[in-house]
């Protein structure tokens, strides 16, 4: 099973394994991950599970787009490694993947 680091604002790590076919979001909220709130459950339509992608991770994870992009338009502080949580589908490759949660979201 794919181990997913989530790294709150304050620096506070939370190593968690998440099932194959999960999303990020589900697997932060399923094992109670503080900084993902995943208002709409995963809809794509509220931005409350903004992260921000390791850069290491980019290529497995894509970049946003559709929906995704528009939704970010509605998070703080997006970067260029932004992405919502809800969108990135874990998968083998994703084994170690580290996302950090913004400040915005505590």
């Amino acid at each position: 099973m794919p181990k997913i680091t989530y790294i709150e604002h304050n620096g506070k790590e939370h190593e968690v394994d998440v099932p194959e076919g999960w999303t990020v979001m589900e697997g932060a909220v399923k094992n109670m991950v503080p900084g993902i709130d995943a208002d709409c459950g995963g809809a794509c339509a509220c931005a409350t599970c903004h992260c921000y992608v390791d850069a290491a991770y980019m290529p497995k994870v894509g970049t946003a787009e559709g929906m995704e992009t528009s939704m970010l338009d509605f998070a703080e502080d997006v970067e260029e490694n932004s992405r919502l949580s809800c969108q990135i589908t874990v998968t083998a490759d994703l084994d170690g993947l580290v996302v950090k949660l913004p400040r915005s979201q505590h």
